[in-house]
């Protein structure tokens, strides 16, 4: 009796665990991105891009770890447990994490190849309240995880497009359709791709706030609205 209650406090802390080090890596995807926008838009200092890129390594090395302790307690309690759906929770935003990780090193490539800061031009009002919303939402995103805020994490569902996603599609196809042949091509090119990654990090944000409302089978979609009678 004693070693199967060891086995079971064991595997729960192992799942506490995960969780704690899906936070942790969440708040690390945060610190890269406002370092790789700083460096985009801000600075040169390219000193600081190989701290982002050992910053995705850890991101990365956290996703193993949440695979492996879920996968380890799933094993010593059986997938009858009532920690399952938690546990299948932590197996799929930790990869939504890592994908954050992934699209802010991007910025940092970005910004390696383009000669100097870059300025959006007619689109620097839009871009910056992009660029404002984003960081507001990282913070949001981990507070709604947390404390598994249903409400806040609607709101975050809801307001994605609105906020986010279209404004970006609308920057995205005025570069691309040449409609401020001012730009020069490596400032369009960048522009058009550092739109593109703010709404993919948007995305995968938006993804892991969904775990709040809605079930396994349904994370990353709109919330199912019930039926009228």
């Amino acid at each position: 009796m004693w070693k199967e209650l060891i086995k079971i406090w064991t595997s729960q802390s192992l799942l506490d665990q995960a969780w704690k080090e899906s936070f942790d890596a969440l708040e690390i995807d945060r610190k890269m991105f406002l370092e790789a926008v700083r460096i985009l838009r801000e600075s040169d200092d390219q000193e600081l891009a190989s701290e982002i890129r050992e910053m995705d390594r850890q991101v990365n090395k956290y996703e193993r770890d949440v695979r492996r302790k879920v996968m380890t307690h799933c094993a010593v309690t059986g997938t009858g447990t009532a920690d399952l759906p938690s546990a299948m929770v932590l197996v799929s935003i930790i990869i939504d994490i890592e994908r954050i990780g992934d699209y802010c090193k991007n910025i940092v490539d970005l910004a390696r190849h383009h000669p100097q800061t870059l300025s959006a031009g007619p689109y620097e009002t839009d871009l910056g309240e992009v660029e404002k919303e984003l960081k507001e939402r990282f913070a949001r995103t981990i507070e709604v995880l947390r404390h598994h805020d249903v409400e806040g994490a609607r709101e975050l569902m809801a307001t994605y497009r609105t906020e986010v996603g279209s404004v970006c599609d609308r920057i995205v196809h005025g570069v691309v359709g040449g409609e401020n042949p001012e730009f020069s091509a490596a400032d369009a090119a960048t522009l058009a791709l550092y739109a593109r990654y703010l709404k993919r990090i948007t995305a995968h944000l938006k993804n892991v706030a969904s775990s709040v409302v809605n079930p396994f089978p349904r994370i990353g979609f709109k919330e199912k609205q019930p039926k009228s009678p």
